[in-house]
């Protein structure tokens, strides 16, 4: 459907961050004229602690306008990407967060070369306590903070930094043209759904022209991703950072042998997963897959079908071992709140995601769909993000409110885990069992080995670059089609223009970002069995563990939640639950 044609209840509710266009363009204009502000203080931090607490306050309160709204051009933006006015406002709000960007790059320079203990003495008082994480976590990134000057040249390059990512979206979203299959149109939407078609010639065509436009274009999207690779690290070696992985690892105090442990321990792996797709193709009467097949539920559906409605419904059953306030806020939040724009239309961003900002509500895109089960987990996963977001926002001050994407990966997949183990306790027979158990197995296949796949595939290709080489669009597919023999085995058969999927990936657009799916899977298992095993003290911990938003480092603030993810256990714990799963699986379907 067109935009135009969605139902009021059906989207997000924008109004309540702006009533109209109007309102958001007034804040617009004063948020952009407060920007002159900051040069108020600028190589004067130094002078006292009322100029130090009086520059934190006006950074804050900027910083809160220019963060709702860049979200909520966004969201505009992303609901449909064809209309000119929200991506003049896209561009606009792009343009202002570059231009704030550049009129507080001297700040952290400046703190960084104030007397340490005469800051220390300062931060003291009382009225610094919603500020003192913000500045201990600034000051940690001493040794790669560059002079004012420097800043303020990286700070200009930040909207052109994003061109790459931003060509891609539009690319992706807007231009590319897949055709129809069987009457239908095929979106990155709708491939999902045809995907999972028993009529093996509808799969076999949907693949074929979804890469088949892929390929058209794949030299222009292999530079896209080549400039991203280039940009992360040019910004990495600015910094002083030995590599990008290094850069992007940095601000959260994550240590390199996390992710080195995350592929280490997957690759160890590879018998069970291996065992899987050998399951699978015996349970679908192959003697080997086409990658086309990877998709295809090993047990039929028995009538997994849930309306939007229904799904919010059974959201809420399987949030209860999180208490009341955790289920009602989120079934809220998802139908009377309009936190969702539910379902797809033209123009509109594909997959989903959880958004918002400091002062508005939490906002989760999704392209709801009533006829495959992936959809509720879609919905009960960003759910996670947002009441994260909730949780965190309620309890912090803005300037240590925003937690990482490591931690937040937890938040979700925790969630998915729950709506699991509810389904399968309360199946009505062994063949809904079967066919929930391995719907399940298809989803930690999805987020612990195929994001770690991607991870690795990203690591290659940066060091690659870093290294000298160059990532042409032929060292790309080949790359990235030797992961996928290595991962998938021996019983899945590919295509030549099978490695053409890493020109579809959008997250490798946001550097080392995937890796976290792969973490935060293991990390919610080994919490949600904690939760489940446990009572009201290990409930606490996992509800304290949203509220601390960003008040720790993401390492830490597991620990204290109760799971350790310095080592390999968490990993091969969940591998552990993997195996157990199939071994059930094979007991059920004989």
């Amino acid at each position: 459907m067109k935009r135009s044609e969605q139902k009021t209840e059906n989207t997000w509710n924008l109004e309540a961050m702006y009533d109209s266009h109007e309102s958001w363009m007034d804040e617009y204009g004063r948020t952009l004229s407060s920007l002159t502000r900051l040069e108020l203080y600028k190589g004067r931090l130094s002078d006292s602690d009322d100029m130090l607490f009086k520059a934190l306050e006006e950074i804050r309160d900027i910083t809160m306008n220019v963060e709702r709204l860049c979200v909520w051009a966004s969201l505009q933006y992303e609901s449909d990407a064809s209309d000119a006015s929200r991506q003049k406002d896209a561009g606009l709000a792009s343009s202002l967060s570059a231009k704030y960007s550049e009129a507080v790059s001297w700040f952290d320079p400046q703190i960084m070369t104030l007397e340490k203990e005469k800051l220390e003495n300062w931060l003291k008082e009382d009225r610094f306590e919603e500020y003192r994480i913000f500045i201990s976590k600034l000051l940690r990134m001493k040794e790669h903070t560059l002079s004012p000057a420097e800043e303020r040249l990286l700070s200009l390059n930040a909207e052109a930094s994003s061109a790459c990512q931003d060509a891609f979206h539009d690319l992706n979203d807007v231009d590319l043209d897949f055709g129809f299959v069987n009457g239908k149109k095929l979106t990155h939407s709708s491939f999902r759904v045809f995907m999972q078609d028993r009529n093996e010639e509808i799969r076999k065509q949907a693949y074929e022209k979804l890469y088949g436009e892929y390929e058209k274009h794949q030299h222009v999207i292999a530079k896209l991703y080549a400039g991203s690779v280039n940009q992360d690290i040019f910004q990495a070696r600015a910094r002083g950072y030995s590599s990008s992985l290094e850069a992007a690892l940095y601000p959260d105090n994550v240590p390199q042998s996390v992710y080195d442990n995350l592929v280490s321990a997957i690759h160890e792996a590879f018998p069970v997963l291996h065992r899987y797709y050998r399951l699978r193709a015996r349970l679908l009467g192959k003697k080997k897959l086409k990658h086309y097949d990877v998709y295809l539920p090993m047990v039929d559906d028995v009538g997994s079908k849930y309306t939007y409605d229904e799904a919010v419904e059974l959201i809420w059953n399987a949030v209860q071992p999180l208490g009341k306030e955790y289920a009602d806020t989120l079934a809220e939040g998802l139908t009377a709140k309009r936190w969702v724009d539910r379902y797809e239309n033209e123009g509109k961003r594909s997959g989903a995601f959880s958004s918002g900002a400091y002062t508005s509500m939490p906002y989760i895109l999704t392209n709801y769909k009533d006829d495959i089960l992936d959809s509720v987990f879609t919905l009960i996963h960003e759910g996670g993000h947002s009441m994260h977001s909730y949780y965190s926002a309620k309890n912090n001050p803005f300037m240590q409110y925003e937690y990482s994407i490591f931690e937040a990966e937890v938040a979700s997949t925790f969630n998915e885990e729950l709506l699991s183990r509810y389904l399968i306790r309360n199946s009505r027979d062994e063949k809904m069992k079967a066919y929930l158990i391995a719907s399940r197995l298809d989803d930690i296949v999805a987020t612990l080995f195929r994001q770690t796949m991607f991870a690795e595939y990203e690591r290659k290709v940066h060091e690659e670059v870093e290294n000298g080489g160059v990532a042409t669009f032929d060292y790309l597919r080949k790359t990235y089609g030797s992961l996928l023999e290595s991962y998938f085995g021996p019983d899945v058969e590919f295509e030549e223009y099978s490695n053409l999927e890493c020109f579809r990936i959008p997250h490798f657009y946001n550097a080392f970002y995937v890796y976290k799916y792969s973490t935060g899977i293991c990390a919610a298992i080994a919490l949600v069995n904690r939760v489940l095993g446990g009572g009201e003290e290990e409930r606490k911990d996992y509800l304290d563990f949203l509220a601390r938003g960003g008040s720790m480092y993401p390492i830490g603030n597991l620990k204290k939640a109760g799971v350790d993810m310095s080592g390999k256990e968490s990993v091969e714990s969940a591998v552990s639950y993997f195996s157990l799963l199939l071994d059930q699986l094979e007991e059920l379907t004989g």
